[in-house]
């Protein structure tokens, strides 16, 4: 694994916050994930993130997108799904090992936000 941008930019922040309040994906009609315990990622410079623990995850909604692994210098290597049964493009992603400063978010499944309907409470 490449080193960490904390080593350079310690002051950069990535909080993960535990969120009690029910989250819901869905694909059209399909309840893709639920939980009430997501983490809430809150980076620097970007928008706000639900990331699902992988049980919130519906069975056989997700498959292996054919998108390549990407890197970011502060989370690490991450790995894309796709919609079982829909167009390949991926809809969520997933840090497996992430950099020790966000180990929390290991295994959590996160969705883009304008490929999903998430729902917040309700």
């Amino acid at each position: 694994m490449r080193p960490s941008g904390f080593i350079e930019r310690p002051d950069y922040r990535v909080d993960l916050l535990r969120r009690r309040n029910r989250v819901t994906v869905h694909a059209g009609a399909a309840l893709v994930a639920t939980s009430e315990r997501t983490l809430l990622v809150d980076e620097q410079g970007h928008g706000l993130v639900f990331y699902f623990p992988p049980e919130a995850i519906v069975a056989g909604t997700l498959v292996a997108a054919a998108t390549p692994r990407s890197f970011c210098p502060y989370k690490g290597e991450a790995d894309y799904f796709a919609l079982a049964g829909g167009d390949g493009q991926a809809v969520a992603w997933c840090y497996a090992t992430p950099y020790a400063e966000v180990a929390g978010i290991a295994g959590y499944i996160a969705f883009y936000q304008d490929r999903v309907r998430l729902t917040v409470g309700g």
